[in-house]
């Protein structure tokens, strides 16, 4: 027979915290409504949670040891050519008016928000990592451009609703253990007929590929690239093939005219220089 535990036993991180009290009312309530088995439940659903929000501590640990060198990278990036290419894509896509309030989540050193400022909108970049959004900001006043950055989970943005005009991200969503409830909370973020513009990859089933010599990421070591393994592995499991499952994902949310171009790619990374991406990323659009 499962033996279960007794209430508030096996909860060691919350035992004295308001956390506690939640945990131990909804296990209160489910016991009322299914018996032990229901207290069982909570209790795998709390360390379920825990071994996600686990996950974003490894994101943040990965990105503090990468700040310095990737905002550098971002720097090179801004002065060239691949610069207009981002922006040709973005432009696609963004409403055709002058000054937009635009919010770029998991912005990292910024290089969305930079490109954006630059053009005249109102831009809001947020990331996880407190020392990335040090090296946006710096990236940005060495610059001369006006965008606000802010340390802030981008499954979590707080801002009033109907903020924002658009909401763009790049590389970001494969990260979030809860991408179901950040699209969700990012539609209530945006403005009637607002748009989202997300570039991402399905990384967490990429196959390793040799990158091109003097590539960007030739210098991390292979303790990172052991963190990044790491994290793929962590989050694969939870997550379906993409990015069928982004469109589910975004219907359910209440986003409409949801469009996905798979061959953006291509037109990012036209030839192997030290920018280029093996893992073929996408763009979905969707409007609120």
């Amino acid at each position: 027979m499962q033996k279960h535990l007794p209430l508030g036993e096996n909860l060691p991180f919350f035992e004295n915290t308001p956390q506690a009290f939640k945990i131990r009312t909804e296990v209160r309530c489910v016991r009322q409504k299914t018996g032990a088995h229901g207290v069982f439940y909570v209790q795998t659903q709390k360390r379920k949670e825990h071994k996600m929000e686990q996950i974003k501590e490894m994101m943040i640990d990965y990105w503090t040891q990468r700040a310095p060198d990737f905002s550098a990278l971002r720097q090179k990036e801004l002065s060239g050519e691949k610069s207009h290419l981002w922006l040709a894509e973005l432009e696609r896509y963004l409403p055709k008016k002058e000054k937009l309030r635009i919010l770029d989540i998991g912005t990292g050193t910024g290089f969305f928000a930079i490109l954006l400022a630059a053009r005249g909108h109102q831009v809001t970049g947020i990331d996880l990592t407190p020392e990335m959004i040090d090296e946006a900001r710096q990236t940005a006043s060495n610059l001369g451009l006006a965008a606000d950055f802010q340390v802030m989970d981008g499954e979590k943005p707080v801002f009033a609703p109907g903020s924002f005009d658009a909401i763009v991200s790049r590389n970001l969503t494969w990260t979030l253990p809860h991408l179901e409830q950040a699209y969700a909370q990012w539609y209530s973020l945006l403005k009637p007929q607002g748009v989202l513009i997300n570039f991402d990859a399905d990384y967490c089933r990429e196959e390793q590929k040799e990158l091109p010599s003097h590539h960007a990421h030739e210098n991390i070591s292979s303790q990172l690239w052991g963190q990044y393994e790491e994290m793929k592995r962590k989050l694969r499991p939870q997550q379906r093939p993409r990015p069928q499952w982004d469109v589910e994902l975004l219907q359910r949310a209440g986003f409409h005219q949801i469009a996905v171009d798979q061959g953006v790619w291509q037109s990012l990374y036209p030839k192997e220089d030290a920018f280029y991406n093996p893992t073929p990323i996408f763009a979905i659009t969707a409007r609120a």
